[in-house]
């Protein structure tokens, strides 16, 4: 049920807006300051900026110039997001092409941790998981940085998803052709266990992982060659049909030099061949674990889907990485308030709830917030007029 303002009620609702906004706000005085590069002085500040890209996210507009009308001529959207002089086209495009990207990460790394603290742990028993893959985005022609092929032009976000939170962690920007590869050592964490599909099968990759400390379940090729160390018992009536010690790939070519562990099991028969280092599971745990990968798929769709990620404002890379960011921090956000209000992870029928709360919102309350209205003098009167 909407509410409205009380003047002279001195505890005041938040408004679910700055309710959502909060965990930002806490990290804004450790922000660095966002400068002007020239001198004219900004026309939009960091935390305006943000606040607008957030909204951008959390309404599902469709373009820039859709959110620009909607700071323009929407009563909460002007009062509550936009400058107080209001935003110009050219201002707002010159502020997402070429600031904030220092800021956005800044915030982002921060919010992640806060958020590892206060959602609950899934998979505690199975250690820190982080799911990692790659997604396209689709270019235009004029994106001359985004080299993907002949007539197409795509992007590349390269993304870590902590398993056990359902958050993502980290996050990095290539062109189309970008190899997904090298991006495992920037995003996983020794000690972290990272899950992949087969296309990140590297056996050079495999021995540099375990030297550093860093766990892996990646499936592999069924053709892969393998030199038996040890096999392991396996347990009757298991999905797993192997598990043993191995080294992988061929001798004096591209084998690895460490052992690694090596899973077979069938899955509505389909064959799998999982590799790792994690020897302290069962093999059964191996396989529930390169289940858990999917989860990051399921990210990428309902990301992209519902708060409208992909749908370009800015055609340069720092553009394109600056609504990246932005939506992810919208989902951390989003995923914070889920949990705080109803004990649940994201989905599209809270957010749903959240977008009609603060439209009921916007109906009932005068945004300024009281503007420059005098409510002692209007107290006054009501009293003489009482008498």
């Amino acid at each position: 049920m909407p509410y409205t303002i009380d003047p002279f009620c001195k505890q005041q609702k938040i408004p679910t807006f700055h309710e959502l906004f909060s965990p930002v706000q806490n990290i804004f005085h450790s922000v660095p300051p966002l400068e002007s590069k020239g001198n004219r002085p900004l026309q939009m500040n960091f935390e305006q900026q943000l606040k607008a890209l957030i909204y951008y996210h959390l309404q599902e507009h469709s373009s820039g110039r859709d959110l620009l009308q909607e700071l323009q001529e929407d009563d909460f959207a002007r009062t509550e997001i936009a400058p107080p002089d209001g935003i110009k086209k050219s201002s707002f495009f010159e502020a997402i092409n070429h600031r904030g990207i220092e800021q956005l990460l800044f915030i982002f790394t921060k919010l992640q941790a806060d958020a590892t603290k206060v959602l609950p742990q899934e998979y505690e028993h199975l250690g820190e998981l982080v799911s990692i893959d790659g997604s396209f985005i689709d270019a235009v022609l004029s994106m001359h940085w985004a080299d993907y092929r002949k007539g197409a032009k795509k992007a590349k976000a390269h993304l870590g998803f902590n398993l056990n939170h359902s958050i993502p962690s980290k996050i990095y920007l290539t062109d189309g052709k970008g190899d997904e590869r090298p991006f495992v050592n920037k995003i996983l964490s020794p000690g972290q266990t990272g899950i992949m599909d087969r296309y990140y099968q590297c056996h050079k990759d495999f021995d540099l992982w375990q030297t550093e400390g860093k766990h892996f379940v990646c499936r592999i090729k069924e053709n892969t060659n393998k030199s038996v160390i040890k096999t392991n018992p396996l347990k009757p009536g298991s999905i797993v049909f192997y598990d043993a010690l191995v080294l992988l790939g061929t001798p004096q070519v591209n084998q690895t030099e460490k052992p690694v562990r090596l899973i077979g099991y069938w899955i509505d028969a389909k064959e799998y061949w999982v590799a790792t280092d994690r020897h302290d599971l069962t093999a059964e745990d191996i396989a529930s674990l390169y289940k858990l990968r999917w989860n990051i798929e399921i990210f990428f769709g309902w990301w992209k889907r519902h708060l409208k990620v992909y749908h370009l404002i800015a055609r340069s890379q720092h553009g394109l990485m600056v609504q990246i960011l932005a939506g992810l921090i919208t989902y951390l956000l989003l995923a914070i308030y889920c949990h705080n209000n109803f004990k649940e992870k994201v989905s599209i029928k809270r957010v749903r709830e959240l977008r009609i709360k603060i439209n009921n919102e916007a109906r009932n309350l005068n945004f300024s917030p009281f503007g420059n209205y005098n409510f002692k003098e209007h107290a006054k009167n009501y009293d003489h007029a009482k008498t």
